[in-house]
């Protein structure tokens, strides 16, 4: 990793700790048309992504792109209300570059949320899927190139990408509050354009569940830096050749809006269940 890489990380976690509320236990990415959740925050401050150092500007409808700060359930929290993608232009480090900030200061846990399509004959419109693994098919990864020991060793293990503790507390927690939780390997693709038939059936037979176009570099940046991480797909369509009509990304808003409520209650009730 080039040393402007490190210099942006540790410039842009000064920015971020400089925005006033408590040290921040947790981070949280809120993925295409899930945002709502941090307008629900408790003593909430914010910044949108151009005004903070290095930060990259998502130009995706259902990415608010601001970072907030603020409590849920007593717990302090630093959210990313919206992503930014590469599919959109951006280097792989600039991707990641909040999430590493959120890293650097210190949170214990880092919850990743994305819209997915469903590729199991199992999943629906609406439905909520505990991510258990990822595919990496995009052929990149954001430790390409040198690597920086001070952001973590050269070669991380991601055996345990998604921590097994935190995915099985958050589905004790949505089983206490009655709502259904499947479980799955999520699949990232690079995008813009949605799979074809052909490879969804290709996938389906490497083994994924869902499908998107995200989340699976921030993972792999924080674990490279130690935290542990747990990530929640809202099945917003299904995917190609599955779904009986064209894919749209109105559906995909759509249906994260439809479901809004559900999500945030279970984020709510997951993220005060932590230690804080």
């Amino acid at each position: 990793m080039k040393e402007s890489t490190f210099k942006k990380v540790e410039e842009l976690a000064t920015a971020l700790r400089e925005m006033s509320g408590q040290e921040p236990k947790v981070g949280l990415v809120l993925g295409s048309g899930l945002g709502a959740f941090a307008d629900q925050l408790d003593a909430p401050v914010s910044k949108e992504y151009g005004e903070l150092p290095h930060m990259p500007v998502s130009a995706v409808p259902g990415h608010s792109g601001r970072m907030v700060r603020g409590c849920s359930g007593g717990v302090p929290l630093i959210v990313m209300q919206g992503r930014v993608h590469a599919y959109e232009g951006w280097s792989l480090d600039d991707v990641v570059l909040g999430v590493r900030a959120f890293c650097r200061l210190g949170i214990g846990a880092l919850i990743v949320t994305n819209a997915g399509g469903g590729i199991h004959v199992d999943l629906r419109p609406g439905d909520f899927m505990r991510i258990t693994d990822h595919l990496n098919l995009t052929g990149d990864s954001p430790l390409r190139g040198p690597n920086d020991d001070r952001l973590g060793p050269r070669f991380p293990d991601m055996s345990s990408a998604y921590d097994r503790e935190l995915g099985e507390h958050l589905e004790m927690v949505a089983s206490r509050c009655g709502q259904s939780l499947r479980r799955g390997v999520y699949a990232y693709m690079p995008g813009p354009s949605y799979e074809t038939p052909a490879e969804i059936r290709m996938l389906r037979v490497l083994g994924a569940d869902a499908v998107g176009m995200s989340t699976v570099p921030e993972v792999i940046a924080a674990r490279h830096m130690g935290v542990r991480c747990v990530g929640i797909s809202v099945i917003t369509n299904l995917a190609a050749g599955i779904s009986p009509s064209d894919l749209s990304h109105s559906e995909v808003k759509e249906t994260a809006t439809r479901v809004e409520g559900t999500f945030i209650k279970l984020l709510q009730r997951f993220i005060a269940t932590l230690e804080r």
